[in-house]
């Protein structure tokens, strides 16, 4: 028997399963990263930075999805583990300019294998991968 209140059952939700694979994914990353002292968010964060070398703390978040609410602290650990540097910018004191160091930039070669690691952790078919990716992107307005 459908009732109204079927639509609030977990079972019903498209958010709960991407929430909680989500969640998993990122718990998969921790003994990786771990290896490399850093979260998720922290190498997200650098993945941006070593494709890009210098964006504004506005286009980082633009890239991840995350506020300056959720950066500043983010940033300020980086810097002080002298993976990046933050400096306002000459032209415009209200923009904050992240730029990767020489130590930062030294992390990518500690890093580039955690991808393969983690494909190792993903059950998925490349093509079911590839699928998965495109609609993800696509709720994202991105496709």
């Amino acid at each position: 028997m459908n009732n109204k209140y079927d639509k609030l059952k977990l079972e019903n939700q498209l958010c709960f399963p991407l929430y909680a694979a989500a969640k998993e994914i990122v718990r998969q990353y921790k003994p990786f990263l771990d290896r490399l002292d850093m979260t998720y968010t922290q190498y997200i964060a650098m993945m941006v930075l070593w494709e890009h070398r210098e964006v504004t703390v506005k286009e980082l978040g633009e890239y991840l999805y995350l506020d300056s609410g959720t950066l500043t602290p983010l940033l300020k650990t980086m810097e002080k583990k002298g993976w990046v540097e933050r400096n306002r910018s000459k032209e415009d004191e209200r923009v904050l300019i992240v730029t990767i160091t020489e130590v930062g930039d030294k992390l990518k070669e500690k890093a580039v294998c955690v991808p393969e690691q983690m494909a190792g952790c993903i059950h998925l078919e490349k093509e079911e991968a590839i699928q998965l990716y495109q609609l993800l992107y696509k709720i994202l307005g991105k496709f």
